[in-house]
Formats: C-alpha cells, sequence, structure tokens
C-alpha cells in the first residue's frame, strides 16, 4: 500500500467512530439533490447512476449507501466494495474505489464529507498502480467552474498562451454554462491554459504531464518529435498505448500541490488546439479522466 493509500485508511479510521454512529444527527432540512455516478475502469463501464436528494447532515458515505450496496471498513468510513466488486489485485496490479466531488479528488474520507445540494459525486474503480492520486479529472464538465468545489466558488481565468481562436471557443463554453470568466488570473482562480504545448509546458501545473500520470495524474504527455511534439496517449499502467498524429488536441486537468486544478486545452500546433477546444461540453466529457482527439474522433484516456 502507497503512502497515499495509507493515508487514505489513516483518515478512514480517524472517523470511523462517528461515522458509524452518525454522530447523533437527524435527517436535517433538505440541501437539493446531488448527482451520483459509479463507474468502473476510469470510467468506461457504468454502474449506478441517480440523483438523489440530499440533507444538510448527509455525507457523500451516506448519499453513495442510498444508492447502492456497500461493504466498509475500519467502522463503516472506508469503501472497499460497491455492488460487488471490491478492492484488491488484478493481473497483478492493485485496484481500488476513488471518488471526486465536483471533478476533483477528495482530501478526506467519504463519511466526513459533507454534502451542501448540487455537487456531482463520482465513484471509480481503478487500477492505481501508474498513478495513486488523480487530484483532479474533467469528466464533471461544467464543475468545477459553475459553482467551485470543497464548499467554496472560484473565479474562472482563460489563460491564452498563443491559443488564437481556440481561446474564445473555450471562453464561449464556459458562458453557456452560466461561467463568468475573471479578466487576468485573479488569487485562486481555477485556470484553463489555452495554447500549443510547446507554449503551456512553461507552466508549472501543465509541466507535471512531463513526469508522468505518478506525478500529474493525466495518462498522457508530449515527446519531442521532429518540429515539434507529439501527443502519446498512456494505458492504465503508464505504458505508451498510442501515438497521435500532428493535429491531435487533449482536454486534461491536472493541479499543481494544493493550488485550485488546472485545465489544459492543448495540442502539439494550432489545429490540435482547436480540436482540444471542441470538446468542452458534456457529451465528450462526461465521465472520462482526459480526452483525447484526432480526426473528428475521441478517445478516452487512459486507452484501454
Amino acid at each position: 500500500m502507497t503512502a497515499l493509500r495509507g493515508t487514505v485508511v489513516a483518515a478512514a479510521l480517524l472517523i470511523a467512530v462517528p461515522a458509524a454512529t452518525g454522530c447523533g444527527l437527524g435527517p436535517g432540512e433538505q440541501v437539493g439533490s446531488v448527482e451520483l455516478t459509479v463507474t468502473r475502469d476510469f470510467g468506461a463501464v457504468p454502474m449506478v447512476e441517480d440523483a438523489p436528494e440530499a440533507n444538510e447532515s448527509d455525507t457523500v458515505m451516506r448519499v453513495l449507501e442510498g444508492s447502492a450496496e456497500i461493504e466498509t471498513r475500519y467502522g463503516g468510513a472506508y469503501v472497499s466494495a460497491i455492488d460487488g466488486v471490491a478492492e484488491g489485485s488484478r493481473g497483478g496490479r492493485p485496484h481500488d474505489w476513488f471518488y471526486f466531488v465536483d471533478g476533483v479528488e477528495a482530501p478526506i474520507g467519504a463519511a466526513e464529507r459533507s454534502l451542501r445540494g448540487g455537487e456531482r459525486i463520482w465513484w471509480d474503480y481503478r487500477d492505481w498502480s501508474a498513478s495513486n492520486r488523480v487530484a483532479a479529472v474533467v469528466g464533471s464538465w461544467p464543475a468545477p467552474f459553475a459553482a467551485g468545489y470543497e464548499g467554496r466558488s472560484h473565479p474562472v481565468a482563460v489563460v491564452c498562451e498563443g491559443g488564437g481562436e481556440a481561446c474564445g471557443e473555450v471562453r464561449e463554453a464556459l458562458s453557456e454554462e452560466g461561467v463568468a470568466v475573471a479578466d487576468g488570473v485573479p488569487k485562486g482562480a481555477i485556470r484553463v491554459l489555452v495554447g500549443p504545448w510547446a507554449r503551456l509546458r512553461e507552466d508549472p501545473a501543465a509541466a507535471l504531464l512531463e513526469a508522468g500520470p505518478g506525478e500529474s495524474g493525466v495518462y498522457a504527455e508530449f515527446a519531442a518529435a521532429a518540429g515539434g511534439y507529439e501527443l502519446r496517449g498512456l494505458d492504465p499502467a503508464g505504458a505508451v498505448a498510442r501515438r497521435f498524429g500532428p493535429e491531435a488536441g487533449l482536454v486534461a486537468a491536472t493541479r499543481w500541490r494544493e493550488a485550485p486544478p488546472t485545465w489544459l486545452v492543448t495540442g502539439a500546433g494550432g489545429p490540435g488546439v482547436r480540436a482540444a477546444a471542441g470538446l468542452l461540453g458534456v457529451e465528450r466529457l462526461r465521465d472520462h479522466y482526459a480526452v483525447a482527439t484526432e480526426g473528428g474522433r475521441e478517445e478516452s484516456l487512459p486507452l484501454r
């Protein structure tokens, strides 16, 4: 078990007793509905889709218990199985349940994470041999832009780094979701970097891709190629599964330390950046960790 998984288990132990007893809270007032999605294999296999009403005393764990059969450990604070799919080793590689709220990996246990209504909760069972931490994903669009994350709203900034027309497309896509794009880059902003990889790679958050999925949580990389860079899609083990052409684009999300998430709308060159900008929508991003596009076709990452 890695340090991260050990941290999660330790957090579960700390909250096991209150989770098991319910903290003495009653049902409380309704705060609104939440979206609950349960999938396997990086979103490839759907299992549960529900929109339950949440009360002020509800947690991510309680909402999950109301929509699926679960098994827990550590006094009911740690999810070990959902609808019969249990943690363990598969094909020699570790698999576990992870969850995101509004597109951001939760820093605390599910029994401790309270709800305010309107959140999108996504549980996914995946191979974590190449990356035990995926800090942010694109599959909950328009979250985290529409209402923030972890109970706080954040300004949204589109940072145009040679993206040309694609920058306007990104702003328009956000506007269509009711998201106001800030002037400049305010403190605490969720950033969307738009431009070719040669420009974006100078940013610390974007540069995490060059360290592999173990650091970035993104199963894609750009490698130096003749005249520029080549987009490569990785498989769940972190190995190169496909080399994309010069007009391929990528939409991914990562996070530099504890800063707000950073989204990347990028490609090897201008055509790829424009193609990536065209992916911003529920129908193309839903339940994907990251998405590559080439020739008008989307590819969910990691590649199977």
